[in-house]
């Protein structure tokens, strides 16, 4: 019910709205709050006139701005691929030891190698490039081809024993297991095992090492980086680690396969790609 009268209290005429005895007065809003809120109007109409605002029956007013998120995207992308090109033309142009040497490049080309990894290695050496079983880990210090930056492109750009390059890293182990008896693969296989526990590596299949395995692995079983040869004295193995493994190894060496990636991704990419991996921590 609307009953309007002058509030005793205030002396303002109420709205004459009554709930459980309490009366709404009837005051003028604010001057400076009328403005604000028309000024909000203003604004609302200025900025659907100015930006993309009213849709329409198959698009919508692009507004006197012209302006788009879509087209504002596009702008960074084009600056940020600009930036990015003007980088990947000097890792191009450069070695990967001048590319380590400065720390920008070195910066950009870490973080667009580990962004080829993700894409292209992590299939076989792990989203950590740990390895497994057949795949060599890439954190470690232990490298079969030299762990060096240039190394290390070297492996990646041509590969290993991949057939379709004709620089490809190569290297075929000797199935022994027609030239020696299970006994003496089974004694040079606890010989190779005793090299890298640290222990006394004197034993009797100390000769058969000489005989069979020194010119490839060293006398010291150090291995050859040259010929692919593994360091038999450290504690990392590709195949496994007890005896029975290194013997089945001796016998019928298996021998992995690696794409050779420059043709696929080129080189600035492969470039890229040796300088992260060169910085997981085993790099020479």
């Amino acid at each position: 019910m609307s009953d309007k009268h002058i509030d005793e209290v205030s002396g303002v005429v109420t709205t004459g709205h009554e709930w459980d005895g309490i009366r709404e007065l009837d005051n003028p809003m604010p001057r400076w709050w009328l403005w604000t809120f028309y000024a909000t109007i203003a604004w609302a109409l200025a900025y659907t006139i100015a930006y993309p605002a009213w849709p329409l029956i198959s698009s919508a007013t692009s507004g006197v701005l012209a302006w788009s998120s879509r087209g504002e995207l596009r702008t960074e992308l084009s600056a940020a691929e600009a930036t990015r090109a003007e980088y990947a033309a000097r890792v191009a142009e450069l070695p990967v030891e001048e590319i380590l040497a400065d720390d920008t490049l070195r910066q950009f080309a870490t973080s667009a190698g580990a962004a080829a990894f993700r894409v292209n290695c992590v299939q076989c050496h792990g989203s950590g490039a740990a390895g497994s079983p057949g795949y060599p880990n890439l954190n470690d210090d232990e490298w079969l081809w030299g762990g060096t930056a240039e190394d290390i492109r070297a492996t990646i750009a041509h590969g290993v024993r991949f057939s379709g390059d004709d620089e490809t890293r190569y290297s075929e182990m000797t199935a022994f297991a027609d030239i020696l008896d299970r006994e003496e693969v089974a004694t040079v296989a606890a010989y190779v095992k005793s090299l890298s526990e640290g222990g006394d590596p004197a034993g009797t299949g100390a000769d058969i090492y000489a005989d069979n395995c020194a010119s490839c692995h060293g006398e010291t079983g150090k291995g050859e980086p040259s010929l692919g040869a593994p360091d038999l004295t450290d504690a990392i193995w590709l195949y496994g680690s007890d005896v029975g493994e290194i013997a089945a190894q001796i016998r019928t060496p298996k021998h992995g396969v690696m794409p050779a990636w420059q043709a696929r991704l080129g080189e600035t990419t492969v470039k890229e790609l040796a300088v992260y991996v060169h910085s997981l921590g085993g790099g020479q």
